[in-house]
């Protein structure tokens, strides 16, 4: 990987979770013209679950919670206690060159490496945690290879969406990390990122019109019952 690369940062406010999903769906469409990986750490308006893009939606919470479906994969994850942010890579990149277990190992060894900015004994996770219905899984119960571990317990997962634009990775991170700051949380990720990836970055700029796309976008995919809804598990392919 090039010394000193230039990637993109986007400091995101707190947004409602259809507004979260769609934002990053664009981000992956257009990775193209910015030509460069952005790394986008955000949160949420509201206590949320998403859910992955093969599960049930009856593996959400029941009750008190927003649920979005995300174009990721994964189990659900709960945003109500919890650092989030998104990794697209645009096709191309080294990054792409590395296969899905390989490409979460190196982010994982950034967050890894975070984690200790705390004085956490953090490890990554040396296999999957046996097998599970990946339509009802629970994220954060259930450990995959790379996941970030602290004795024993999982502290952060990701999970990842690949097209011919690029990689969407999407992560979550247990706020208890940092006694429930999530500024500081994420200033170690990203100082963890640049030395990880032996990269710089650059402010991103959004714009007025990517805010109006994202919104468009929200509405009519992901904050309806048919993108949220919609069953898409099946076991012979799951």
């Amino acid at each position: 990987m090039t010394a000193h690369e230039k990637w993109l940062l986007w400091r995101d406010i707190n947004r409602d979770p259809y507004i979260n999903m769609s934002i990053d769906e664009l981000l992956l469409l257009r990775i193209a013209e910015y030509g460069t990986p952005v790394v986008r750490i955000y949160g949420w308006d509201r206590k949320s679950a998403s859910i992955g893009y093969v599960q049930d939606y009856e593996a959400a919470p029941r009750e008190g919670y927003a649920i979005v479906r995300r174009m990721t994969g994964g189990g659900v994850v709960f945003h109500d206690k919890d650092l989030t942010y998104t990794v697209v890579i645009p096709g191309g990149h080294p990054i792409c060159a590395l296969d899905r277990v390989e490409s979460y190992h190196v982010f994982h060894r950034a967050v890894k490496e975070a984690l200790a900015g705390f004085g956490l004994q953090a490890e990554l996770s040396a296999s999957a945690g046996g097998a599970v219905d990946r339509a009802t899984m629970q994220c954060f119960v259930t450990p995959t290879r790379y996941d970030v571990l602290c004795g024993g317990r999982k502290y952060a997962g990701a999970a990842q969406r690949r097209t011919r634009d690029g990689i969407l990775h999407q992560g979550s991170i247990d706020l208890k990390a940092s006694g429930g700051d999530s500024a500081i949380l994420a200033e170690k990720l990203i100082k963890a990122l640049e030395k990880q990836f032996d990269i710089g970055f650059i402010e991103f700029n959004v714009s007025r019109e990517f805010l109006r796309d994202a919104e468009t976008l929200a509405e009519m995919k992901y904050s309806t019952e048919q993108w949220n809804r919609f069953k898409k598990y099946s076991p012979k392919n799951g």
